[in-house]
């Protein structure tokens, strides 16, 4: 069998295989509710075979939203079309997963597909952006308000909350947002993080934004279900957050018992050069696979988009899991192919056996 098809235990977990849907805004939510939509476009994904299907940046407050069309779980009433996601998800052998989000000073804005723009708080469906420190992000983008040691506090509960509805609508492993220059990342980053209280400053403040939501996530998340934490491993910028920090990072999720760390890049300024090719964040993850020594799970996601890449990374011990993204937009049966490929079992749905 092949290590890409090998199935992997968990906690009390097990994926049929190490594929994971990388969690990518659909940006087709109104008022954050799922809808037939979501449930096509995620229950297509575990048809078409993925150990795991995530869904995306899921905003844990509405203000926390990127754009208007964000899914959300910032209130029971969205737990009722997410159960109907997770119970579908389920009934494939694929494991439903959420990712947990708060945009901070990158929100209000209107996306769809490749077009998007900011709104102004005093626009139609804009709302006052928050961050660490009050820095754009842009020169087109609001200027945040400064957070308050009560906003931090209150954030943190709200990530818990989310957790505690993800549990409820039966999400089986959830992901805390901390890449892509969003609210924690905007913590953990050097370069829009320029406060002076003990949440700046010093990367041991820096990082304790995160620190304290993960303790206040797993008072609410049962012990044997897995949580992952999804990293920028740099800012791509000299003065920036960078592979050292987060191999320190990892070491000390590690410590705080997350299962699994989900290595993604940049996001943090606009003007970064990245040079992006086939598997062009796989050094990173595989940096930190080889310097935690199995502490914790890793997964590589970028330009990860073959069979035979995918399996390669994982029998050469750079990486753990795969998340693909962009791959299966392209094809949600994409697993199922890449099992025929490398010769190993999936379990294709019995009405399609004919095609595979």
């Amino acid at each position: 069998m092949s290590k890409l098809f090998s199935p992997l235990n968990v906690k009390s977990i097990t994926f049929k295989n190490r594929i994971i849907t990388s969690p990518m805004c659909m940006y087709m939510a109104e008022d954050g509710f799922a809808s037939d939509w979501h449930l096509v476009h995620y229950g297509s994904r575990a048809m078409g075979g993925a150990g795991a299907v995530m869904l995306e940046a899921t905003a844990i407050s509405a203000d926390g939203r990127i754009g208007v069309g964000d899914l959300g779980i910032w209130k029971d009433e969205h737990i009722e079309m997410l159960t109907k996601i997770t119970s579908f998800i389920k009934s494939t052998g694929s494991v439903p997963a959420i990712q947990l989000a708060h945009a901070g000073r990158k929100g209000s804005t209107w996306a769809s597909g490749r077009e998007s723009r900011p709104l102004m708080p005093d626009e139609e469906n804009g709302w006052e952006v928050i961050a660490p420190s009050a820095i754009a992000f842009s020169p087109t983008m609001q200027t945040p308000r400064e957070m308050t040691l009560e906003d931090i506090e209150e954030l943190q509960q709200a990530f818990a909350d989310a957790a505690a509805r993800a549990l409820k609508a039966g999400f089986e492993m959830v992901e805390i947002h901390s890449a892509h220059g969003y609210l924690i990342n905007e913590f953990l980053s050097p370069i829009p993080n320029k406060r002076t209280d003990h949440y700046g400053g010093s990367i041991e403040n820096r990082a304790r934004f995160l620190f304290e939501t993960i303790d206040k996530v797993k008072a609410v998340w049962p012990t044997e279900l897995p949580i992952a934490v999804r990293i920028s491993a740099t800012d791509w910028m000299e003065d920036g957050w960078n592979i050292d920090d987060s191999v320190w990072l990892s070491k000390k999720l590690a410590g705080k018992g997350i299962d699994i760390v989900d290595v993604s890049s940049g996001g943090t300024v606009p003007n970064a050069k990245i040079t992006v090719g086939s598997g062009y964040q796989l050094p990173f993850a595989s940096t930190i696979k080889r310097e935690l020594k199995n502490q914790l799970l890793v997964g590589a996601v970028g330009m990860i988009t073959s069979a035979h890449q995918a399996e390669t990374i994982l029998t050469n011990g750079d990486a753990d899991l795969i998340f693909i993204g962009r791959e299966l937009l392209r094809n949600p049966y994409f697993s199922l192919e890449a099992a025929k490929q490398l010769r190993s079992e999936a379990p294709v749905p019995k009405p399609y056996e004919l095609a595979f």
